[in-house]
């Protein structure tokens, strides 16, 4: 065999080798998909968990059309859902608000219910659920089942009468901004931070500087004042005295047993004793629950699956080569929680 015809034979063995990896690499990228759009279809086909089958499921049990609305408020409370690939859930504000809304224009509601099952999360988005509630003509009843937290009471609060879980965690009543600072890592590992800024104050709280003494005063005062707001929320909306409510604005959870005692919840119980509650104070017979819940379609599922699965992927590869794949933003700013 000459020289021309061992150089042909190598080629020709190396491109069907190649192509052998690129047709097992496609096989496995069609099966994911495969996989991923059959876990999205199928609960999709076959879940009973529809708008309208809420919306007529008393009538198919012959009790009736739904009177009373259901929100779930559920983890985070942020004024617009993020975009990354955070797995932690997120309420945004506009939709509750939104909900309460329609709620209110609905002839067939006649009480509103919020379940609360949040840690908080930021003072606007708190403070706009909180305001729809109290602007609502319809009664505005709160069920905390299990946590009912910092930005999620000061939500809770706003009601006309507040229910919950005797295990409940209830209160938190207290602003958060630490975060972590890098300077000395930095320094240890040879890594310079180039301050190129206009206006003194504009990287105050970079992690990748110490606080001055001056820009610290100015931050525990934005959050000090944070704090007054909430204070003065609580307050108003439990007709509880300024002062007893700064006594436990600490950032102390409650159980359910001890926030019922202090005046911050009205009653322990469950979704039942909402029901009593309803039908002993507004006169209601029948108690039949309207869900209101965001409704994703078929390729908002769909994307969101292929993106969980990325992210869980790149986050596997990440830890091994030691490296954080949380955004730059997420990591950069400074943010004040009611969480």
């Amino acid at each position: 065999m000459n020289k021309k015809e061992v150089g042909l034979e190598r080629f020709t063995r190396k491109s069907f080798s190649e192509r052998i990896r690129e047709s097992s690499t496609k096989k496995i990228f069609i099966i994911i998909f495969a996989i991923v759009v059959v876990s999205v279809a199928l609960p999709l086909l076959f879940s009973s968990d529809s708008s309208e089958e809420k919306e007529h499921n008393g009538k198919k049990r012959g009790l009736g059309l739904p009177n009373v609305a259901l929100i779930e408020v559920k983890g985070v409370l942020l004024t617009e859902a993020t975009g990354g690939f955070s797995q932690q859930e997120v309420t945004p504000s506009l939709e509750i608000v939104n909900f309460i809304k329609e709620a209110e224009e609905d002839s067939r509601i006649q009480a509103i219910v919020l379940e609360i099952n949040s840690p908080g999360g930021s003072p606007v988005a708190s403070d706009e659920i909180a305001t729809a509630m109290k602007e609502a003509k319809k009664p505005v009843i709160v069920f905390v089942r299990e946590l009912g937290a910092s930005g999620g009471y000061w939500v809770a609060s706003a009601a006309d009468y507040i229910i919950a879980h005797k295990m409940s965690l209830v209160g938190s009543i207290g602003v958060i901004g630490s975060y972590l600072e890098f300077s000395g890592s930095m320094e240890k590992y040879g890594i310079g931070y180039e301050r190129l800024i206009a206006g003194k104050y504009k990287d105050s709280g970079s992690p990748f500087r110490k606080l001055t003494d001056e820009e610290q005063k100015i931050i525990q005062k934005e959050i000090d004042l944070l704090h007054t707001f909430f204070i003065q929320e609580v307050a108003l909306n439990r007709n509880l005295d300024e002062d007893y409510v700064r006594e436990l604005a600490t950032g102390q959870v409650y159980l359910g047993v001890e926030a019922v005692r202090l005046g911050l919840i009205d009653e322990l119980g469950d979704l039942n004793t909402v029901r009593r509650y309803l039908q002993e104070t507004y006169g209601l017979e029948e108690i039949e629950f309207l869900s209101y819940k965001r409704q994703h379609g078929l390729l908002d599922i769909l994307t969101g699956r292929v993106q969980a699965m990325a992210y869980t992927l790149g986050q596997g590869i990440g830890d091994r080569l030691g490296v954080s794949l949380t955004s730059a933003p997420e990591m950069t700013q400074r943010k004040v929680l009611l969480i």
